[in-house]
C-alpha cells in the first residue's frame, strides 16, 4: 500500500516519515532556483510574465537588462506602468516594483546595473563585460532565493547571450518566447504608424550595427539583405539616436529585412539552449497547449502559471493586415527563406525546434501576403 494512503497513526507511516521528508527534499532540490524569460520585444513575453509574476511563489523582475534602470530612482518607481498604447495587460504593481530593495535613497540606478548591459551580444564566447553581469544578475537571484521566493526574470535583451547565461546559471529554468515575425513586427511597425513610436522599429537596426563585427551577426545581415546607418566611430547612445532618426523615415521592407535578421539570430540562441520554448501563436489557440506549458513549468520550477486566457494573436494580425501600409509583404517570402536556411546551415541545433521555426516562417509568408 503506498505510503500516502496509510493511517496517519500508524506505526509504518510514522516510521517512514523520514524517507518521506527526503523524497521532498529530493524533489525540491531538481527544481530550477529561478527562471529567465527570453523573449524578444512586442512578443507577448510581458504578458507571459505577469503569468508567473502574480503567483505567490514567485518575484518578477521586469527588464533587468534595461537602460532604464541606470537612471531608476525609489521615487519614479510608482510611475512604471503600461500606458495606453502599450498593448501590455494591466499589471498590480509597476513594472520596476520588485528593485524597490535594490535602489537606494541617495542614489539613481539598481545596485549593480550598468549601461552597457543594454545592448544584446551574440558572440559565441562572453565578453570582458560578462562577469560584470553575472555578478548583477546572481544578486538579484540570490537575495530573492535567500527570501523563499523564486525569480523570475522578463528580458528582451539576453537572447544573444543565451549560452552565456545559460553556462553561468546552470540551476535556472532557461524559457524561449517565440513568437512569428511577421506579427512581431507589425504591433511594433503599428505603434511608429499610428503613435510616433519608432523604438520597435529601431531597435533591430541598433543591436545588429552595434554587433556587426561579429561573423555570425554579419553573415544574417547579409542574409537578410538588410542596410543599417553607419556606426563609424559615435558611442552607443549616439547611434542609438541615429537609429531612431533613421526608423523614422525607414523604408518599410528594409525595416521587416532587418526585424527578420535580428528574429532569426535569437531564434538561433534560443533553439540551441532553453530548457523550454514557448509558440505564442499556438499559445492563443490551444487550451490543451497552455495546460501543457503549465505543467512544463511546475515540472521545472515548481511554479504553475495559468495561461489559459492568452489571446490569438494570429488572428489579431490578419485582422490589422490593412493597416500594414509601406511593406511589399509577397516580397518578403525570400526573407524568410534566406532565413530559415541560414538557421538550418548552423550546427548542433535540434530538428524539432527548427521545424517550429520553419512552421513560424511558413505563418509568416501567409501573414505578411496582405501586406501593401
Amino acid at each position: 500500500m503506498p505510503l500516502s494512503q496509510g493511517p496517519s497513526n500508524s506505526p509504518s507511516n510514522a516510521a517512514n516519515e523520514p524517507v518521506s521528508r527526503l523524497n521532498d527534499v529530493v524533489q525540491k532540490s531538481v527544481l530550477k532556483q529561478a527562471v529567465f524569460l527570453h523573449t524578444g520585444w512586442r512578443s507577448a513575453g510581458t504578458w507571459v510574465w505577469s503569468r508567473l509574476r502574480e503567483l505567490d511563489a514567485a518575484t518578477g523582475f521586469y527588464e533587468p537588462l534595461s537602460n532604464v534602470l541606470a537612471e531608476l530612482s525609489l521615487a519614479e518607481v510608482a510611475a512604471s506602468r503600461p500606458t495606453l498604447t502599450s498593448g501590455h495587460p494591466p499589471l498590480a504593481a509597476p513594472y520596476f516594483d520588485e528593485y524597490r530593495p535594490f535602489l537606494l535613497d541617495s542614489a539613481r540606478g539598481v545596485v549593480g546595473y550598468r549601461k552597457r548591459f543594454s545592448i544584446d551580444r551574440f558572440a559565441s564566447a562572453p565578453d570582458a563585460e560578462f562577469p560584470d553581469l553575472q555578478a548583477y544578475l546572481r544578486n538579484l537571484c540570490e537575495r530573492t532565493v535567500g527570501q523563499g521566493s523564486v525569480p523570475v526574470f522578463k528580458f528582451c535583451r539576453s537572447s544573444g547571450r543565451l549560452p552565456w547565461l545559460k553556462q553561468a546559471f546552470p540551476e535556472t529554468m532557461h524559457v524561449g518566447v517565440l513568437r512569428n515575425p511577421a506579427s512581431q513586427f507589425a504591433s511594433g511597425w503599428l505603434l511608429s504608424q499610428q503613435w510616433s513610436n519608432p523604438f520597435f522599429v529601431a531597435a533591430p537596426f541598433r543591436v545588429l550595427g552595434l554587433n556587426q563585427s561579429d561573423p555570425l551577426v554579419r553573415q544574417a545581415i547579409d542574409v537578410c539583405g538588410a542596410s543599417l546607418p553607419p556606426v563609424g566611430s559615435m558611442p552607443d547612445d549616439a547611434y542609438a539616436m541615429a537609429c531612431e532618426q533613421y526608423a523614422r523615415t525607414a523604408e518599410g521592407n528594409n525595416a521587416y529585412r532587418a526585424f527578420v535578421a535580428l528574429w532569426i539570430l535569437c531564434a538561433l540562441r534560443m533553439v540551441e539552449g532553453v530548457d523550454l520554448l514557448i509558440d505564442i501563436d499556438r499559445l492563443g489557440q490551444s487550451r490543451d497547449y497552455a495546460a501543457g506549458l503549465r505543467a512544463a513549468f511546475e515540472a521545472q520550477s515548481g511554479l504553475s502559471p495559468d495561461f489559459g486566457s492568452a489571446r490569438d494573436l494570429v488572428e489579431e494580425t490578419r485582422r490589422s493586415a490593412a493597416r500594414m501600409a509601406g511593406i511589399d509583404g509577397r516580397a518578403m517570402r525570400t526573407v524568410h527563406s534566406a532565413a530559415l536556411k541560414f538557421l538550418k546551415a548552423q550546427g548542433g541545433v535540434d530538428a524539432a525546434l527548427v521545424d517550429v521555426v520553419r512552421e513560424k516562417m511558413v505563418l509568416a509568408n501567409e501573414l505578411t501576403e496582405q501586406w501593401r
